[in-house]
């Protein structure tokens, strides 16, 4: 029995997927003009994005059903939580890879470019056009 998915939850879904793609398709050149340690802290971004983008939808799905001002007190935590471990990797980045950090930070920023499209393609779909 399959269970019919609305088209925001599939592209919630495949979100994830498609940065990671689509960082890994853009650390190629970073890395083939900037080195591969460009290369592969810009395909880390842009893993770190994935991975901080699934683990708050799921903090969203199950703040979500439980009890409201319990849901949000525990998801005001985990947001901050969540802050200061990004924030204490990018201080790590910045540390370890001072010439570099700027490739793991555009590798993190592919989150926004893969929104952007998928905005952009939603928004073409919608659209109707008149004669």
């Amino acid at each position: 029995m399959s269970v019919e998915r609305s088209y925001e939850e599939r592209v919630l879904g495949r979100l994830p997927l498609e940065v990671l793609a689509a960082s890994l398709v853009l650390a190629v050149p970073a890395g083939l003009l900037f080195g591969p340690g460009a290369g592969l802290l810009f395909f880390g971004g842009g893993a770190l994005a994935a991975l901080s983008f699934l683990s708050l939808r799921r903090w969203l799905d199950k703040a979500a059903l439980g009890e409201r001002k319990k849901a949000l007190a525990s998801l005001v935590a985990v947001y901050l939580l969540r802050l200061a471990l990004i924030g204490a990797v990018f201080s790590s980045i910045i540390l370890l890879y001072k010439r570099k950090a700027v490739a793991f930070a555009a590798g993190f920023s592919v989150l926004i470019l893969v929104l952007l499209a998928e905005g952009l393609a939603a928004a073409a779909q919608k659209t109707t056009w008149k004669n």
